[in-house]
């Protein structure tokens, strides 16, 4: 048999094709998943931009809007947003001597209804100037100011003023004069005060006004302009009106949602950490001590919040109308952990019987080890989804006790005392209502939302169903 003489050509490489497989997924780590989870859910991915909305609201609006949320312009009180804004410049307020008639018809009964009202003067801020002929047989006369017409069904309105002169027939309203529409009424009355004739109305269009004194002082002109009486200048600009003080409604919902926020995240974070703490020692050691620990748990869910709350105001020493911010932030981390100790119990008691648990055991490792390094990271999951839940519970909450007077008390803002006070203006001003309830149902909704979108994103089974 010859002897094989073998090349190097005869070692060439077979070029055979074949189906490679690839893998078309990069690994992705649990968070890296998680938040590609996150952002295919819209509704989560929105409400997560409404919260970073609302926290540069919190901190960064104050330092751009830098009205004092505690400063009146008196000029704007309930002022709604997109008021008029216009105002007159005229003379300082002179005193009215009225109008007196020389004498008058005298009648055995009065009949029909009071003359015709008119004004005296043009009607102002400064003041509204009455005028009316007098009535045969009146001894007196009763004024009367309305927001509405009295048309409908003789509501008059507030009685703002009582004439018992008879030839007195002339009436300056100063009371609380806004620029907006007034409906003005006149009843005569008898030697016993009784009104015996029906009621003439008269609607008054208000023009704002000031002095030259006060529009330099309030700068509503340029330093080196002298106002002349006439001009037109604008009064401050309050994009969201002014509450019944005239304050300004976008700076006090700024200092409010520090209030409100602050203690919405706080006492969550407190309890939280407290729950993890207490559900992950019961859950671990187990037996009798985990019975204890879950019993002594159940009597604090039992206990009732509003006493506890009246008890450490009064073991504060917080006296009626004085804020219970403290109080409140104690009250709800004494009462509110059991919830999240019980959340973090289950998933101790789940995650103790795993493999790598038995192993650390194995290779010496200690209690607080394995509860530090193991356990409670592989329940992040669930505690991040009970804080997202949790900062509504208690922004509601404390808008709840503001608003029954047992929380923030003004002049401190918050959106729960804010509510409070605007319920009291809500049928003639709205927006003192509207603005502070409007931003607590978004908050609200907006961690409901993303604390949802969390729970779907962080669930590892979630992954496995993909």
């Amino acid at each position: 048999m010859k002897d094989l003489v073998l090349i190097a050509k005869d070692f060439a490489p077979i070029a055979v094709e074949r189906e490679a497989q690839s893998i078309t997924r990069p690994s992705l780590s649990y968070w890296q998943d998680a938040w590609l989870r996150l952002k295919t859910n819209r509704r989560a991915l929105i409400s997560l931009f409404i919260v970073v909305g609302l926290l540069v609201f919190t901190i960064a609006g104050p330092w751009v809007w830098t009205i004092d949320p505690a400063a009146q312009d008196l000029d704007q009180l309930s002022s709604p947003p997109g008021a008029n804004r216009r105002a007159i410049i005229v003379t300082p307020y002179l005193p009215w001597s009225g109008i007196t008639a020389d004498s008058v018809p005298i009648s055995g009964q009065t009949i029909g209804a009071t003359a015709e009202i008119r004004l005296a003067q043009p009607a102002t801020t400064q003041a509204v100037r009455l005028e009316w002929d007098p009535v045969p047989g009146a001894t007196g006369y009763r004024v009367y100011r309305n927001l509405y017409s009295p048309a409908p069904d003789g509501a008059l309105g507030l009685p703002i003023g009582e004439i018992y002169d008879a030839r007195r027939i002339s009436y300056e309203d100063l009371l609380d004069l806004r620029p907006t529409r007034f409906w003005y009424s006149i009843v005569a009355t008898d030697e016993l005060g009784q009104e015996v004739a029906e009621y003439t109305t008269l609607v008054v269009n208000v023009i704002r006004v000031v002095t030259v004194d006060e529009a330099i002082s309030d700068g509503l002109v340029g330093p080196n302009v002298v106002p002349k009486l006439g001009d037109e200048v604008f009064v401050k600009l309050h994009p969201l009106g002014t509450d019944y003080l005239g304050r300004d409604m976008l700076a006090r919902l700024m200092y409010g949602a520090r209030v409100s926020l602050f203690i919405g995240i706080i006492a969550p974070l407190f309890f939280v950490l407290i729950g993890i703490l207490y559900g992950s020692a019961a859950g671990f050691i187990g037996g009798r001590v985990d019975q204890f620990l879950m019993r002594f748990a159940d009597f604090v869910v039992a206990l009732p919040f509003l006493l506890f709350m009246i008890l450490f105001k009064i073991a504060f020493g917080i006296g009626p109308g004085e804020s219970g911010i403290l109080p409140m932030l104690v009250a709800l981390i004494v009462l509110s952990w059991p919830a999240t100790a019980r959340l973090v119990r289950g998933q101790i008691l789940q995650i103790r019987e795993e493999a790598y648990i038995a192993a650390s055991q194995l290779l010496g490792a200690k209690t607080y080890y394995l509860i530090l390094r193991h356990m409670i990271p592989n329940t992040l999951g669930v505690i991040l989804v009970t804080i997202t839940f949790a900062v509504p519970t208690v922004i509601f909450v404390e808008a709840f006790l503001s608003f029954i007077g047992m929380g923030v008390a003004p002049p401190t803002p918050s959106w729960g005392s804010m509510c409070n006070e605007g319920i009291q203006t809500m049928l003639n001003h709205p927006h003192e209502l509207i603005f502070p309830a409007l931003l607590i149902s978004i908050t609200v909704l907006a961690f409901n939302l993303l604390g949802d979108g969390l729970r779907d994103a962080l669930d590892a089974r979630m992954r496995s169903r993909e």
